[in-house]
């Protein structure tokens, strides 16, 4: 039914009862955070004033999405892997964020043009931080939280060039790999050729794949582990792009790495 056609009072009602379910996960949530082992069902329904059939209710859908995990005796609940998921996620924008504007700003200085800091979220990357200027002679179209398709972007394909090849045509059927210019990467053994190249250079290149008359080189930046958590890239106008760029960025990728405690 039509939200307008709905009675305001059925709206309310409805508000209500959405942020009270909300309420009283994160109650559970809380509850549950606050103990190292499995807890009951009924020491939950006590601790956060429910009653054992709404609890259950509850963490059964939060079960479902992951963010409670059943205990190994029965009728026990414990934090779920989606919340480590989640946090480790915040986590790495956030510390790849504070690690890199420094060195993004200095490269800005010597290059004279828009450095891009990445991190992929599903089939897209997501820019998170950027050092740009106006004498740049290119216009940013796309701000900080703006996203684009990982195969039209030299970022997103760091992400993918290290992805299963499995992982890869999966999204390639998911999305369609469709295309932005007429020089977007649209079927899946171009892709593949391309992402080849991007791992024996170490880099890669975005040809006019996303917008007409912007170039783009990415290079990876890699934590503790090793995992590639974000991508840095150099945008400028097509024909101002230069090579020479190219051994700074890595130098600066690496830097940022560096700091997250990754050592090659």
């Amino acid at each position: 039914m039509d939200d307008r056609a709905e009675p305001p009072a059925n709206r309310t009602g409805r508000q209500k009862t959405t942020i009270q379910v909300i309420e009283r996960m994160m109650r559970l949530l809380d509850v549950l955070a606050a103990h190292s082992d499995p807890v009951p069902l009924k020491e939950l329904a006590r601790l956060t004033d429910l009653h054992p059939s709404t609890a259950h209710r509850i963490l059964n859908d939060m079960v479902v999405s992951r963010f409670v995990d059943r205990g190994e005796q029965a009728g026990t609940y414990r934090l779920g892997m989606r919340l480590l998921e989640l946090g480790n996620l915040v986590k790495a924008r956030l510390s790849v964020r504070e690690a890199a504007v420094e060195l993004m700003r200095e490269l800005h200085r010597r290059t004279g043009q828009t450095v891009n800091l990445s991190v992929r979220q599903g089939d897209e990357i997501v820019y998170i931080e950027r050092a740009y200027s106006e004498k740049s002679g290119m216009q940013v179209v796309r701000a900080i939280g703006g996203r684009a398709p990982l195969h039209l972007t030299s970022s997103g394909k760091l992400f993918l060039a290290y992805d299963d090849p499995r992982v890869v045509r999966a999204y390639a059927l998911r999305t369609g790999l469709a295309g932005h210019t007429r020089n977007s990467i649209t079927d899946l053994p171009k892709l593949e050729r391309e992402l080849s190249l991007v791992r024996a250079r170490g880099y890669a290149r975005d040809n006019e794949e996303l917008e007409i008359g912007v170039r783009c080189i990415a290079a990876s930046i890699r934590d503790d582990s090793g995992r590639i958590v974000a991508g840095l890239s150099l945008s400028a106008p097509a024909e101002r792009m230069q090579d020479d760029w190219i051994s700074e960025l890595i130098a600066t990728a690496n830097k940022i790495s560096a700091r997250l405690g990754y050592s090659p």
